[in-house]
């Protein structure tokens, strides 16, 4: 299955090391976690470009949920609606819900998805079973959480054909 992140995403504490592009690139990103407008439309940009030689009328694109349901909506519910007018893919948003809320992997680095929290989300198993899936999310780190969504939606009979990330989160090495 092909995993794919569109860009860089530059932590906060590496940002002195990121080019202006990057650093704009990660502002974005930012932005649109955040729920802001010009960052959401950008991201649906960015995304269905990526795509957009793929016929997805008979695909459904969920994202990987945000960790409560207010995050999520602000944070997916416009951006899904203009992916899928972008690329004709069938909007999944109301398919994968969360359910009360988790913890922040990003800041905790605890992984609920992946460490068999799957009570934290809710799957219509019924719409999802037999179909195509693409599954979006903002930013990979580790991909942990993306391995164990994705492998929910199988358990919940989706045939999930990829995921698109915004943003994978770069690593910087020390040099020995």
């Amino acid at each position: 299955m092909l995993k794919y992140a569109l860009f860089d995403y530059i932590p906060k504490r590496k940002m002195r090391r990121a080019t202006f592009e990057q650093q704009d690139t990660t502002r974005k990103v930012l932005d649109f976690k955040a729920g802001k407008s010009y960052a959401t439309s950008w991201a649906a940009r960015q995304m269905a470009r990526a795509i957009r030689h793929n016929d997805l009328s008979d695909t459904i694109i969920v994202c990987i949920p945000a960790s409560c349901k207010r995050t999520n909506d602000r944070r997916y519910k416009q951006f899904m609606r203009e992916l899928c007018e972008l690329t004709g893919a069938i909007n999944g948003f109301d398919l994968v819900q969360p359910m009360g809320k988790r913890r922040k992997a990003h800041i905790d680095h605890v992984h609920e998805i992946a460490d068999g929290a799957s009570e934290c989300i809710h799957f219509n198993d019924n719409a999802l079973r037999g179909k195509k899936v693409l599954v979006v999310d903002d930013i990979v780190t580790t991909g942990k959480t993306a391995n164990a969504f994705i492998d929910m939606l199988q358990s919940a009979g989706a045939n999930v054909r990829g995921a698109l990330f915004l943003s994978k989160t770069k690593s910087y090495r020390k040099n020995h």
